[in-house]
This record gives C-alpha cells, structure tokens and sequence, in this order.
C-alpha cells in the first residue's frame, strides 16, 4: 500500500527544496582560497553536486555574510547565489537570473582563512525553478525552459508564477526555492509542490 501511495504522490506532485545563499567556483579559485581543490562534505539532491567542506565569507558595498556555503564540484565561472533580501543586506542590486547567467551582474569579495579573491561580476539572484528529469517531464507534460505556475503544499501555501522548468537526463525532480520564497510560503523539508500548466 505504502508504495502505491508513493507512485501516486510521484505522478501528481514535485518535492520542493529551500536553497540557501551559496557560492560557486573554479578550481583556480578554489586553489587562492584553500590551497586545494573542492573537498566533498555530503552529497545534494542533484546527482554529482555536493556541499563542500569549504566556506567563505561574501562581502558587499554595505555588508558581508560569513560561513557562507561553497557546493562543488568546481565550474568554469564563479557565481554567488543569494536571496532578495540577502542582496540588499549586501548592498548589491543582483538581477534575476537563472544559474550560469552573470553577465553584467555585480561582483563580490570572497574571503576564506588562506585568501581573499574580488569577482568583478557573479552575484545573482537565483530565478525560481524545476529540475526535472525527462521521464518526468513526459509525465508532467512539460519541456525545458517552459514557465509554469506552481501550487505549494505548505503551512502557508502559495502558487508561485514565472517558475521555469529545466530538463536534464543529469537531473533529479526537485523545485529549488530561495529562503525568501520558502519562508514566505511556509516550506518544511518533505512539502511538495503540483505544477499548474
């Protein structure tokens, strides 16, 4: 019974996840700010992404955030991913942007025990979004880079507009939140979500 319930709540519903304020960045960097290469803490949801052992401190116009998370593995162009109201703190007008997307975005100093790099761009505010496999996609009836609205199951649910599904066989079915939309639709770890078309 109990798996018959969990093939109906997989066919009608998406798991959601609050993703908080986070950095990204190359192996050169990586190297400036550890004297080494990224060093795996636990494994994420997606499929070869992990939290880091490594933290760094972001440091704005007006403001700086310590111990904030390094996930890896290293890309090919640093970002740093923060809420709205983690923007302003920082005194940075970052623009919306789905991850990979930091042209013309503000920059940022890092700040780690062994080094400090400056980033002349990287810092955005991550745009709401779906990773889903293309199984799911096929279920769901959508296809990537399609925008959705989304209905949370939540202690203060919400329907979310201008959600972007993104499709990847690399990918595993999870709604990405930020801690400014988790926390305004109440979000607990386990709340799912159902996609409105």
């Amino acid at each position: 019974m109990d798996e018959l319930v969990t093939q109906v709540i997989r066919r009608l519903f998406v798991p959601l996840e609050a993703s908080g304020r986070h950095v990204h960045l190359t192996k050169a960097q990586a190297q400036s700010l550890f004297g080494h290469e990224l060093t795996p803490k636990r494994p994420l949801s997606q499929p070869g992404q992990y939290l880091a052992n490594e933290r760094v401190t972001v440091i704005g116009p007006k403001g700086e955030f310590q111990n904030v998370a390094v996930l890896g593995p290293e890309r090919e162009e640093a970002q740093v991913e923060v809420s709205m109201t983690d923007a302003r703190a920082l005194g940075l007008d970052a623009p919306l942007r789905l991850s990979g997307n930091v042209a013309d975005s503000p920059g940022a100093t890092l700040v780690s025990p062994l080094g400090r790099i400056c980033l002349t761009s990287g810092v955005i505010v991550a745009k709401r979004h779906i990773h889903m496999t293309p199984e799911d996609a096929v279920r769901f009836g959508v296809r990537d880079k399609q925008v959705v609205r989304l209905q949370t199951y939540t202690k203060r649910p919400l329907i979310f507009g201008d959600t972007v599904v993104r499709v990847s066989p690399a990918f595993e079915t999870y709604v990405h939140l930020d801690y400014d939309e988790a926390n305004a639709c109440g979000f607990r770890p386990g709340d799912l979500g159902r996609i409105l078309t």
